[in-house]
């Protein structure tokens, strides 16, 4: 009995050890679901018919089998100026606290972000809203911080914001619920494809957005939301939904992101939903060990974004995000943006690590190092936003 239950033990520690696959040789053969395909078999030739038929079918196949809906109704939204500095940084910049007020049904919830704003630069500016599920400590303005580095945003011409994710909904099992699930859309908490986790941050972040479009020093035809990881993940999904985001970036956002799902490398559907279900709607659980009959996969989501830029960052010793899958997916992804005029044509292997790759609006690197948000990071997606705005600007 002993013997057995040492086994038993050993089989339960070591399981989740030998559940994900680093081996290429192991991955396997996969099908794409068909991106310019109809349900119905109908073949899209334009953007005009994808933007009609095909783009809101594979919305809402994400929203049933994956993220949830992103309710937009409410009654009334306002803000409130907390703090402002006009010489933050040696004056190279003015901080915002601003608090967002949405009210729906007479309930309530508030976000607070803190908005830096460079001086030295005409206005209005182009802002970057980073999706943070991390400490506050990620929010100090120091040289160390490199995944909050203000100062080389702003000197650089862009605003940055941060949206706190546990002001819309906390990064737990239960507790995800307990702000703007329960208090301004309930009726979504048991509702099969409600809301979930990713939703509400997303969510969120078009609530900043809202509040942009009345900041004079904002440019709100210029937005950036950008995520690590699970932020990452809401990130895409935000672009997907708010077409008032100019460009959505996925810093190793990996599986149930930027990664594809069918590709048996690194973290799986299986994984992911037994450990984050909250991010999820539970349909998306069944096709644990069976990503082969989902009927979307994550090329899908990046081709959501067309005709704006997205841009897929992946960092060489993070396996667990599968790099390369990441790279396919966004290369799977042209065929929507050659609707629009884009013709890209992606190398069918990764660049080098730190090397980055551009063709508009379509942008990626893998750096070397593990699974973060470097400033390395930051500084290519702030060379690919001033080649994509400049491109744009260029166009008029």
């Amino acid at each position: 009995m002993k013997k057995e239950l040492f086994y038993m033990v050993l089989l339960i520690l070591t399981t989740p050890l030998y559940a994900q696959n680093y081996d290429e040789s192991k991955v396997g053969n996969y099908l794409l679901p068909e991106l310019l395909t109809t349900q119905t078999g109908k073949k899209i030739n334009s953007a005009k018919e994808w933007e009609q038929s095909r783009r809101p079918e594979i919305l809402k196949l994400f929203e049933d089998n994956v993220y949830g809906q992103v309710p937009r109704d409410f009654d009334k939204i306002e803000f409130k100026l907390l703090e402002e500095n006009h010489n933050l940084l040696n004056g190279k910049a003015t901080h915002k606290k601003v608090a967002i007020n949405v009210t729906r049904n007479k309930k309530s919830i508030t976000i607070q972000t803190d908005l830096f704003i460079p001086n030295n630069v005409k206005k209005p500016v182009p802002a970057f809203i980073i999706i943070n599920h991390r400490l506050a400590k990620t929010k100090e303005l120091s040289p160390e911080n490199e995944f909050w580095p203000v100062e080389t945003i702003i000197t650089s011409g862009y605003a940055v914001a941060g949206l706190d994710v546990s002001d819309v909904a906390a990064d737990h099992k239960t507790e995800y619920v307990d702000q703007v699930l329960a208090k301004l859309y309930p009726e979504q908490i048991e509702q099969p494809n409600g809301m979930r986790a990713l939703g509400a941050w997303g969510w969120g972040a078009s609530r900043m957005i809202d509040y942009f479009e009345t900041d004079k020093s904002i440019d709100a035809r210029k937005i950036i939301v950008v995520g690590h990881s699970r932020g990452g993940k809401a990130a895409l999904w935000c672009g997907a939904q708010d077409r008032r985001v100019a460009v959505a970036i996925s810093n190793e956002s990996g599986n149930s992101g930027a990664k594809i799902s069918r590709r048996n490398f690194g973290e799986t559907v299986e994984i992911i939903t037994r450990n984050f279900p909250h991010w999820f709607v539970p349909q998306y659980a069944t096709f644990a060990n069976n990503e082969n009959e989902l009927p979307v996969d994550q090329h899908m989501l990046l081709a959501l974004m067309a005709p704006r830029a997205v841009y897929v960052a992946s960092a060489a010793e993070d396996l667990w995000a599968d790099p390369k899958g990441q790279y396919l997916a966004l290369a799977a992804a042209q065929p929507v943006f050659k609707l629009y005029g884009y013709n890209t044509n992606l190398p069918d292997t990764m660049p080098p690590n730190n090397e980055q790759l551009i063709q508009l609006p379509l942008g990626f690197h893998n750096r070397d190092g593990k699974h973060d948000m470097l400033l390395f990071d930051w500084k290519q997606y702030i060379k690919f936003a001033d080649n994509y705005f400049k491109k744009k600007t260029d166009k008029k």
